[in-house]
């Protein structure tokens, strides 16, 4: 169980880092960021949304402003941007997958 809880949490931080890419360069709300997460994970909530932006700000993939309303604005940093077009290695903790295209 604890095996599929980590890859789910893998997984989440691949795809938040892959939606943010799409919404540069403005970056996205999390309101939209968690529609995106349910229709992968139908039962993902704010709170779990949350952590893995967090973790992803930790890591210095990802700014975060925190609204005043209580929603969260994210948008990707230049090494966010990095990770997500396989020019730099990518941390353990973030399920990217391997490159297997040239380009």
């Amino acid at each position: 169980m604890t095996d599929l809880i980590k890859a789910r949490r893998e997984s989440m931080r691949w795809q938040l880092l892959n939606a943010l890419n799409k919404a540069r360069p403005i970056g996205a709300l999390d309101v939209l960021l968690l529609s995106v997460m349910q229709a992968i994970y139908a039962d993902c909530t704010v709170k779990e949304l949350h952590t893995e932006l967090e973790y992803l700000e930790d890591r210095k993939l990802v700014e975060i402003i925190k609204q005043p309303d209580g929603h969260w604005h994210s948008k990707l940093t230049h090494y966010g941007v990095d990770i997500v077009e396989y020019t730099v290695d990518c941390f353990a903790g973030i399920a990217r997958p391997t490159k297997y295209w040239n380009g």
